[in-house]
């Protein structure tokens, strides 16, 4: 269910979507929006303290973008198919602590995932509220790589 900021648990825990990097993935995106020579090649890669080839962390940024609104599309879709209405997602005003804590090598799968930190009505925008959502990744080990502090606007159930 695609809830509405009254319905949001705090404290609870989504897991959003996994996604595996291969080289080619890491290298495309690179070319074309980090290309630096690690994230580019892979003996170039040795040369450097990651030891080899590694993804550019907005590019583990992007997938976290990409399996987020698959997962809110798919929570969208329960919701049409069951006949209920779905609350409207707005934009984001930023994040912050964005942190990239362990390299994302070919062959890694991610798994992403959220928990929701608070939820407040906004001040400036009737219907609306904000939620603050912690993020991260893991790899296939369970090894954090990745994490950050989202906020978006949420809208609020009607009436509310």
């Amino acid at each position: 269910m695609s809830a509405y900021l009254e319905d949001l648990v705090i404290g609870e825990e989504v897991e959003y979507g996994a996604y595996t990097f291969t080289a080619e993935d890491i290298k495309r995106f690179a070319a074309a929006y980090d290309p630096q020579r690690f994230h580019l090649d892979e003996e170039e890669g040795r040369k450097t303290h990651f030891g080899g080839l590694v993804a550019s962390g907005w590019h583990t940024a992007a997938v976290w973008m990409k399996v987020y609104v698959a997962h809110q599309q798919r929570l969208d879709a329960a919701d049409r198919a069951a006949g209920r209405p779905s609350a409207q997602r707005g934009p984001s005003p930023g994040f912050r602590e964005l942190k990239w804590l362990r390299p994302v090598r070919p062959g890694d799968t991610l798994t992403y995932r959220g928990r929701i930190m608070s939820a407040r009505p906004s001040a400036s925008r009737p219907g609306w509220g904000l939620v603050e959502r912690f993020n991260w990744a893991e790899n296939q080990d369970g090894e954090r790589v990745f994490e950050f502090v989202s906020v978006a606007f949420l809208e609020r159930r009607p009436g509310a």
